[in-house]
């Protein structure tokens, strides 16, 4: 081989090189989606500690009507705990839940209701959760009973506010295995 011939062959090897660089590179350039985390639901979603919240949202049918609220509440640690929810006007609820399990906030559970939704339908009203000595300020979206699958969680406008809510203890793997002999 001539060193015209390798020339050659080194101008197209690197053209080669440049050309797969382009097309796989444009992962590089772009943030990947699947590395960012958001809630893909109608709620929004909070660590506080131990506790993480899920999908929280609140339903009622106007901004100085009883809201109630429904998601996800997952507690990672040994102990019990009690979360508070604050809204609009001094409006409060509490929901316990059990160690290392879940509370699912829906109509098997007892109603986490607030006084008050502080926000009309299609917006975001302003609540403060709390558990133990940990606190955050989070913009929970309100919706009504438009959409089906939220009528019925609408409060009543005689509803109260409650303070329970139903905890699921996680299976552990021995229970899940005796379970389906």
């Amino acid at each position: 081989m001539n060193t015209v011939q390798r020339g050659k062959l080194a101008i197209a090897a690197a053209a080669i090189g440049v050309g797969l660089l382009s097309v796989t590179g444009c992962g590089f350039v772009n943030a990947q989606q699947t590395s960012h985390q958001y809630s893909a639901s109608d709620g929004v979603r909070a660590d506080l500690g131990q506790l993480e919240l899920r999908n929280m949202l609140i339903v009622a049918s106007g901004e100085n009507q009883p809201g109630r609220v429904i998601g996800a509440v997952f507690n990672k640690s040994n102990s019990d705990a009690t979360l508070t929810i604050s809204g609009a006007n001094g409006s409060q609820t509490e929901i316990p839940v059990k160690a290392n399990s879940e509370t699912y906030l829906n109509k098997e559970a007892d109603a986490a209701v607030l006084s008050t939704a502080g926000t009309k339908p299609g917006g975001l009203s302003p609540v403060t959760i709390r558990s133990g000595s940990d606190s955050a300020t989070l913009n929970v979206p309100v919706v009504d009973g438009t959409l089906p699958e939220y009528k019925e969680y609408l409060p009543s406008s005689s509803a109260t506010p409650t303070s329970t809510a139903t905890s699921t203890a996680t299976p552990t793997a021995t229970e899940s295995a005796a379970a389906s002999h």
